[in-house]
C-alpha cells in the first residue's frame, strides 16, 4: 500500500486531537491440533502454542505504536471455538481449560483472550452442551477469558433450545459474579450470523476457515467522525454522508497500515481490517454524539434510526473503497455502557430497549452492554435474544446480545465497571411474559432467502 504525506499528517491530527486510536490488534491462533485424550497433555499443548505465537504480540504492537505515534488500545488473542477441538471434554474439564487459557493470556500480556465459544445454530453436540454448562463458571473464575455462542443463522434458522440454555447461563453468570456488578455477563455475547474474523471482544474467535495464525485489526474513531460533521456545518444529508465517507477512508487506511506492520513483525498473514466505529466512555468519543450532531435532539428521537442507517452505510462504503481486506463486523457499534451519549440518553428517559432494538436493524452487532434488573426472568432474556436473532435472520446480517441482568439491581441503579466497559444505567424491560412462546423450543426455520445455493 502506498501512503501520501498528506494522509500521514491527517492521521497524526486525528490521533492528537480527535480521539483516534486502533481499538485492537487481535492475533488469531488455531487450536485444532491441540486435542489429546489426556487433558493435561491438551492443556500443555494449548498453553505452549499460545506462548509460541503470542509471546511477542504486545511488544510488536508497542513498537508499531511508537513508530507511527498511533495508540493501539488493546492487544488481544482469539482462538478456535473451544468446543471444536475439545468436543470430548466434560464441563469440569472445560473449566480447567479456561483456566489454562487465562494463564496463557496473562503470561503473554494481552487484555483478553476470546473464543471460549460454540456454534450451535442448528443443534448441539454432547461437548457443546457440556461447554454451555461450563461457561458461567469459566467466566467467574478467570479474568481475561471471553465467550460467545452463535444460536442462529440465515442458512440454519434460530435454535430456540440454544437460546433457552443461553438465557439460563447468563442468569447464572450474573449470580456467580454478583460481587463485581455481574461483570461476567460483560464477557459473554450471543450471536446470529457470527463472522469468523471479528477482532472485537467479547465475540472474537478464530474461525475454522482461517489460516493457522492471522492478525486482524479493529479500528475506531467516533471522535474523528464527530469533529468532521461539526466542521461541515449546516449542509444536507447527502453532503454529510460524503463527509463521513472521506473521514472513514482515512481511518481505514491508517488501520490497515498498522495491522500489516504488526503482522509483518509476527511473520504471519494479515487478515482483515474491521471498519467499526467503536465508542468509549470518554467525552467526544460517542456514536450518540454523532447522531446528535447529525440533527436529532437526543438519541431515541424519531429519526435516530434513519441517521444511524446513513452513518453505518457510509462507514461500510468508505471501508470497501479504502481496503480490499475489510471484514469482521464493520459498521457503527451502539453499546450503552461504553458510550457516554447513549448513557445520557438512557438516563434522560429518551432511549428504551425497544428503540435500541429498532436501531440494531440498521447498524453493526445489536443490543450491546445493556443492563437490566437482576430479577428479569430467563424467559424474558430468551425473548430479547430471540427478537434480536430474528432481525439478523431476516436481514441476513450479524446481530448479537450482550445483556447484564445485574444481580440485586433495579431500574435506576447502575453497574460501573470503569475503563473501556464503562457504566450502564439499569434499563426497564416489559413485564409481560414471553415464556409460553420461548419454552416451545425447537428451531425457527430458515427464511426463503436462505436458499441461495
Amino acid at each position: 500500500m502506498n501512503y501520501e504525506f498528506d494522509e500521514i499528517l491527517d492521521t497524526i491530527k486525528m490521533t492528537e486531537i480527535e480521539h483516534f486510536d486502533i481499538r485492537t490488534v487481535t492475533l488469531g491462533i488455531s487450536l485444532r491440533d491441540c486435542a489429546d485424550r489426556n487433558l493435561e497433555v491438551s492443556k500443555q499443548k494449548v498453553y505452549d502454542k499460545i506462548i509460541k505465537y503470542g509471546k511477542n504480540h504486545v511488544k510488536f504492537a508497542e513498537e508499531v505504536e511508537a513508530r507511527y505515534g498511533i495508540s493501539i488500545a488493546n492487544k488481544r488473542i482469539s482462538i478456535t471455538p473451544i468446543s471444536i477441538p475439545f468436543d470430548g471434554l466434560n464441563r469440569y474439564e472445560f473449566i480447567e481449560m479456561a483456566k489454562t487459557l487465562d494463564k496463557a493470556a496473562e503470561d503473554v500480556g494481552v487484555d483478553y483472550l476470546a473464543g471460549f465459544s460454540a456454534l450451535v445454530q442448528k443443534g448441539f453436540t454432547r461437548g457443546e452442551r457440556e461447554l454451555l454448562e461450563a461457561i458461567p463458571f469459566a467466566l467467574a473464575e478467570t479474568k481475561r477469558i471471553c465467550s460467545s455462542v452463535n444460536v442462529g443463522s440465515t442458512k440454519a434458522g434460530i435454535n430456540m433450545d440454544a437460546i433457552l440454555k443461553v438465557a439460563d447461563l447468563i442468569k447464572k453468570t450474573a449470580e456467580l459474579t454478583k460481587d463485581q456488578d455481574s461483570i461476567g455477563c460483560a464477557k459473554f455475547v450471543v450471536f446470529t450470523n457470527v463472522p469468523e474474523d471479528n477482532p472485537f471482544v467479547a465475540g472474537a474467535f478464530h474461525g475454522v476457515t482461517e489460516p493457522e495464525v492471522v492478525l486482524n485489526v479493529g479500528i475506531s474513531g467516533p471522535g474523528v467522525v464527530l469533529d468532521a460533521i461539526k466542521a461541515a456545518g449546516k449542509v444536507d444529508l447527502q453532503t454529510i454522508s460524503e463527509v463521513i465517507k472521506k473521514t472513514i477512508f482515512k481511518i481505514t487506511r491508517a488501520g490497515e497500515l498498522i495491522g500489516r506492520e504488526v503482522a509483518q513483525k509476527h511473520g504471519v498473514p494479515f487478515g482483515i481490517v474491521d471498519v467499526s466505529l467503536a465508542p468509549t466512555p470518554a467525552e467526544g468519543d460517542s456514536i450518540g454524539d454523532i447522531l446528535k450532531a447529525m440533527g436529532v435532539e437526543d438519541v431515541g428521537a424519531h429519526g435516530t434510526t434513519a441517521a444511524l442507517a446513513m452513518l453505518n452505510d457510509a462507514v461500510k462504503k468508505a471501508g470497501l473503497m479504502a481496503s480490499s481486506s475489510v471484514g469482521g463486523l464493520s459498521g457503527a457499534f451502539i453499546p450503552v455502557s461504553e458510550d457516554q451519549g447513549m448513557i445520557d440518553a438512557v438516563r434522560r428517559g429518551n432511549l428504551s430497549i425497544e428503540k435500541l432494538e429498532a436501531m440494531t436493524a440498521v447498524c453493526s452487532v445489536g443490543l450491546d452492554m445493556i443492563a437490566v434488573p437482576g430479577d428479569t426472568p430467563a424467559s424474558t432474556l430468551a425473548g430479547i435474544i430471540a427478537d434480536e436473532s430474528a432481525i439478523g435472520l431476516i436481514n441476513d446480517k450479524t446481530t448479537a446480545v450482550r445483556v447484564i441482568p445485574a444481580y440485586g439491581k433495579k431500574v435506576g441503579d447502575v453497574v460501573d465497571y470503569g475503563g473501556l466497559l464503562g457504566l450502564a444505567p439499569v434499563m426497564s424491560v416489559r413485564e409481560i411474559s414471553s415464556a409460553n412462546f420461548v419454552n416451545r423450543g425447537g428451531r425457527i426455520p430458515a427464511p426463503t432467502r436462505s436458499l441461495t445455493n
